[in-house]
């Protein structure tokens, strides 16, 4: 085999790229754990996610309730 074809040879190159996104994936999957595990943290999504869920007048006016 020549030197040529042995240097262009990609077997495997799909499951190496693979891998690396995979341990990307995980990295940044660790990232999220460590960042939510702070209280500042959490407390700002829950406070993001309330508000979001929470449903204002767009008058002013109080929801009536039945």
């Amino acid at each position: 085999m020549k030197l040529g074809s042995k240097l262009k040879d990609e077997t495997g190159a799909a499951t190496a790229e693979y891998a690396i996104a995979t341990m990307a994936a995980v990295g940044f999957a660790g990232l999220l754990v460590v960042i939510m595990r702070s209280d500042e943290v959490r407390t700002i999504l829950f406070d993001l996610v309330k508000s979001a869920l929470t449903f204002t007048n767009p008058n002013g006016d109080a929801a009536a309730t039945n």
